[in-house]
């Protein structure tokens, strides 16, 4: 039976609203970005320099720091993510504990708070001079330490800042793989005379294996992708010290207006995110 125009035009007709924004949005940008990795902006007009931007990122002693304070502030921040997320999870997820959903409430709030604002509060509690955290140790007799004029301290602010907003978001993620353990695994282990510490190891940790892989590789890519907690809190300081990819970046496309530069950066960046995720998944299966 031949079908009328009707029939064949309506499924098209719902998809046209999504292809318009997905191109308008997305497959545009995208494009239009990777020819912009290509070219160099001057004089109002851009012309083609071909692999030139590439070369000046490969030749720049500041894109690698940038590269090495980001992965500083990752292989920090992400371990110590995980922990505490897998630890407050297994704590929630405790049976004998009560009104669990205000918990849950309580630990997932700081994600619903506007990065702006948790951010200029971060840094007005470790101010050199005013600060809460400093008066803490004078009260315990340690001397104030510059967190902005550090280095080493800068990073670890960031490292604090982004800990803090983002472990209860991974809290819920590995509670929803503890929810799913079977109890008989945990009554079968106690059986064998397993301990609270080795069932934690030998049932929970296996149990949620799978949800710990999807937070981490998470984590990773938002810690690779992160801008808004050093511009605001440290600026990138001192001396670049805590400078982090994407706020070089920044820099480049919009103090520099070096646009071609830094959408080059920007496709190394997802090569090397993309990189990560795969060698991570293949670490974990060969496992």
């Amino acid at each position: 039976m031949k079908k009328s125009f009707r029939s064949i035009i309506t499924p098209y007709l719902f998809l046209f609203p999504f292809l318009f924004f997905f191109i308008l949005f997305f497959a545009y940008p995208v494009i239009y970005s990777i020819a912009i990795s290509f070219m160099r902006y001057t004089s109002g007009s851009f012309q083609w320099v071909g692999i030139k931007n590439f070369s000046f990122l490969f030749s720049d002693d500041l894109f690698y720091k940038s590269l090495k304070n980001t992965f500083t502030i990752l292989f920090l921040q992400v371990p110590l993510q995980t922990i505490f997320a897998l630890i407050f999870a297994v704590c929630i997820n405790n049976a004998f504990l009560k009104a669990k959903g205000l918990f849950r409430l309580f630990i997932f709030l700081p994600i619903l708070i506007d990065t702006v604002s948790y951010s200029i509060v971060f840094g007005l509690l470790f101010n050199a001079d005013s600060g809460f955290v400093n008066a803490i140790l004078n009260t315990f007799g340690f001397p104030s330490l510059q967190w902005f004029n550090t280095g080493y301290l800068a990073r670890l602010l960031i490292v604090l800042a982004v800990t803090w907003r983002w472990t209860g978001y991974n809290v819920i993620i590995i509670l929803s793989g503890l929810q799913n353990i079977n109890t008989e695994l945990y009554e079968a282990a106690a059986i064998d005379g397993a301990n609270s510490i080795r069932r934690f190891f030998a049932v929970t940790v296996p149990g949620v294996k799978q949800v710990l892989i999807f937070s981490i590789i998470l984590s990773i890519s938002g810690v690779l992708q992160l801008f808004t907690e050093p511009y605001l809190l440290t600026g990138g300081g001192p001396v670049n010290e805590s400078l982090t990819v994407v706020q070089y970046l920044y820099n480049l496309a919009f103090v520099k207006y070096n646009f071609g530069v830094s959408s080059a950066g920007s496709y190394i960046l997802a090569i090397i995110i993309g990189l990560v995720t795969v060698i991570q998944l293949k670490l974990t299966k060969d496992s």
